[in-house]
């Protein structure tokens, strides 16, 4: 079974369960099918149409785009936009603690280590080059707005998982003697 198939049956199983918009203004209800950004509506599209204006999406769009461009081959651009995404989802899930646990929670556990686990078994085979992503990461982030959940709407909790990813950039860095080690060890290198 591919990853991508995964990914998608994880998205059909949570759309439309506390996936909405985030309250940030669509038409539909935020839970309601066919709510803007809904997640479920990244599945039938191409990365090109996900990627433009993603900083508008639900922040599962980054983890399907990611997963599209890892199938493809496109690995170091799918380490960027998942990093990128995970960021962003990270952030939303801070700034509205009162999520159900059902919804956008589970979804960002599941996105997680469906998407992640591949591209973090890649990602993590270059060291220096993973923490030159994460600066791109943060870079891109502080340029783009993020129309999905506000920046401004939690600036303590925004600047916080930003200060973790940068944080996790850093423990890398200092320990990749032994985590080549380590993945040398698990038979990924």
């Amino acid at each position: 079974m591919s990853q991508w198939f995964v990914v998608i049956v994880v998205l059909f199983m949570f759309a439309g369960v506390g996936c909405g918009n985030g309250g940030s203004g669509g038409s539909a209800a935020p839970n309601a099918p066919g709510a803007p950004g809904a997640p479920g509506d990244y599945s039938a599209m191409l990365p090109a149409q996900i990627l433009d204006g993603i900083e508008k999406q639900h922040p599962a769009a980054y983890y399907i785009l990611a997963a599209k461009l890892f199938e493809e081959g496109k690995k170091d651009d799918a380490v960027f936009w998942f990093y990128t995404g995970q960021l962003r989802y990270r952030y939303h899930l801070m700034a509205n603690k009162d999520l159900n646990p059902s919804g956008d929670p589970a979804l960002f556990a599941s996105l997680s280590e469906q998407v992640g686990r591949s591209l973090n078994e890649y990602a993590f085979g270059d060291i220096p080059k993973l923490a030159a992503t994460i600066d791109r990461v943060l870079k891109w982030d502080d340029e783009h707005d993020n129309a999905f959940t506000a920046k401004s709407k939690n600036a303590a909790e925004y600047k916080k998982i930003r200060s973790g990813l940068g944080d996790m950039k850093d423990h890398i860095t200092a320990n990749e003697a032994s985590i080549k080690r380590d993945r040398k060890a698990a038979g990924l290198d």
